[in-house]
């Protein structure tokens, strides 16, 4: 079982590229962060996902946080799905896991009954100084952005 981070736990560092440059978790200071981890651009679950979060931008940017979906997919995979689905949301490579595996975010899991390792959908919100405020694993792709809103205490 992967090691997973729970509230008050310092959120692992880190730095990957994106479709548009890179992204560092320590260049996030001060903000509030989203990250949350995805198996595959251009999946239909995923897709639905980056979708929900897109539309969400304006009013958690508003609320503070900024989102990062990380995913083992190549930058210029990330920017096709980018182009294709109208995506506004900050997407990272993490192409040998390195990251998922430091956030608990891959490893072994259940599909279609069989146990096998892979990404496992998870989300995690790191608070202004780096500290993890919420992490949730196993999430469903739809639906998730408005329970993570309402945990969040944004959907009044």
């Amino acid at each position: 079982m992967s090691l997973r981070l729970s509230p008050g736990d310092t959120a692992p560092d880190f730095d990957l590229s994106t479709d548009t440059g890179t992204v560092r978790l320590k260049d996030l200071r001060g903000t509030k962060v989203i990250v949350y981890f995805y198996p595959a651009a251009m999946t239909p679950g995923c897709t639905k996902q980056a979708c929900d979060f897109t539309e969400s931008l304006n009013t958690l940017e508003k609320a503070g946080y900024t989102v990062v979906g990380i995913s083992p997919d190549k930058p210029e995979k990330l920017a096709k799905f980018r182009e294709r689905d109208g995506l506004t949301i900050t997407l990272a490579s993490d192409p040998d896991k390195s990251v998922m595996t430091s956030y608990g975010a891959f490893g072994e899991k259940k599909l279609y009954g069989k146990l096998v390792q892979g990404v496992i959908r998870s989300t995690i919100v790191v608070d202004e100084k780096g500290k993890v405020e919420l992490a949730q694993y196993n999430v469903k792709a739809t639906g998730h952005v408005g329970k993570l809103r309402r945990d969040l205490g944004l959907d009044g």
